[in-house]
């Protein structure tokens, strides 16, 4: 057995086909296969159930990916270290973030810390599921995450980067846009609610505002991404409530501050013992404006 084996494993999982995984990796649909039969053959079990839809990890397989991923990461990150060694940042930077958290300076920090080190990757995992974020952080996976506070399971190092202030999101022609003064969450109470997934972590916070003051708004609908919360907002739909660095631009003229101010830390964790790529980031990322 070899990474690249374990390489092509993990795309096989992540896409759930052959086909897709070849297409991404860039190799022949027959060469994978083959490639795959024969990990199987050296490991002494099946991997993936094949199926007319696609391929499925077994319960052994789902065991053996885990620890081929870990394997693959420590590959990387030894890649990483030594031409980092060399003066250049390459290889890879795994990082995870809540949702709607630094929408416009963590986009901002990797686009400044590409251009001096072009080499260098990202893969972003959006708003993980809490029992993924745990796994991903267990496992070893991540290099940097960007939170409201650390997850079960993280040992990361803590830099506080500021605050993230909410606001809220009307439609357009709403009545209380012509109000200069901020809006309290009393003034939304009567309003239906555009919501998020229930297992994010902003749909979590908004959950415990709401009953802090003993409001129980009607949920009109729920979104998985700000954006698409946003535009439902502004369609007429309901209201809504949401990190204002994630509201897209277009939408400024219907944000409205709320009185009391609500915020939350935005928090970043690195892995201990960093690498130059960690430090870099977290530099460029505290260099960003957090209010």
């Amino acid at each position: 057995m070899n990474l690249r084996q374990y390489e092509y494993a993990l795309t096989v999982a992540e896409e759930g086909s052959i086909t897709a995984a070849a297409e991404r990796l860039g190799v022949a649909q027959p060469s994978l296969s083959q490639q795959i039969g024969t990990l199987e053959k050296q490991v002494g079990v099946r991997l993936f159930t094949r199926t007319p839809q696609g391929m499925t990890p077994t319960v052994a397989g789902r065991a053996f990916l885990a620890e081929a991923e870990i394997a693959a990461t420590a590959s990387r990150r030894a890649l990483t270290a030594a031409r980092a060694a060399d003066g250049d940042l390459t290889g890879e930077l795994i990082i995870a973030v809540h949702l709607g958290l630094g929408a416009r300076q963590l986009p901002r920090a990797l686009g400044r810390l590409r251009r001096r080190h072009p080499r260098l990757q990202v893969t972003i995992h959006e708003e993980p599921d809490p029992t993924d974020m745990e796994r991903l952080a267990r496992l070893g996976t991540l290099d940097v995450v960007l939170v409201h506070e650390i997850p079960p399971g993280c040992t990361f190092d803590l830099h506080v980067l500021g605050r993230e202030s909410y606001v809220a999101v009307l439609p357009e022609g709403h009545p209380l846009l012509r109000r200069d003064e901020p809006l309290t969450l009393g003034d939304l109470a009567a309003e239906g609610w555009v919501r998020y997934r229930r297992t994010s972590k902003l749909d979590e916070y908004l959950a415990r505002l709401l009953a802090g003051r003993g409001l129980a708004p009607r949920t009109v609908g729920r979104a998985s991404q700000i954006a698409t919360a946003v535009r439902l907002a502004a369609e007429g739909l309901g209201v809504t409530v949401a990190p204002a660095s994630a509201i897209p631009e277009d939408f400024g003229h219907l944000i409205r501050r709320l009185d009391p101010d609500l915020s939350e830390p935005v928090v970043a964790g690195v892995r201990p013992a960093p690498g130059r790529a960690e430090a870099a980031l977290l530099d460029e990322l505290s260099r960003q404006t957090w209010s």
